[in-house]
């Protein structure tokens, strides 16, 4: 079945960087689109960014565009999300997900457990 887990999270300070992996397993990785997710306390689910299983045409949330880069390795069954110029408000819970389909979808089926993001002085 689907597995998806996530690992990279951590405390970061403002300005920082993170890079979120994601590993993959029980799927045709390499075939499927793939997203990130992120919620932050108190808040509803939040897609941030998506990609498709070539790696070509990222797409992304207007809040992240320009900081955060998605990008995969299907060779390793691996999404990953490099996060620069983080904010306070980036804090949140981060899941990987896929709708084991070949579309990019903002309300993915399949999701990992997530990791804690954290950014603060």
């Amino acid at each position: 079945q689907v597995q998806l887990r996530e690992s990279g999270g951590g405390l970061a300070q403002p300005g920082g960087s993170l890079r979120l992996s994601c590993a993959a397993s029980g799927f045709d990785f390499s075939n499927y689109a793939m997203s990130w997710a992120r919620q932050a306390p108190g808040k509803g689910l939040e897609w941030v960014s998506g990609i498709y299983s070539d790696g070509s045409k990222p797409y992304y949330h207007d809040s992240v565009r320009g900081r955060f880069t998605i990008s995969r390795d299907n060779t390793k069954n691996t999404l990953y999300l490099q996060m620069n110029s983080l904010k306070p408000e980036d804090t949140a819970v981060y899941y990987c997900a896929t709708d084991a389909g070949v579309a990019i979808t903002t309300t993915p089926t399949y999701w990992g457990p997530g990791t804690q993001v954290t950014v603060s002085s």
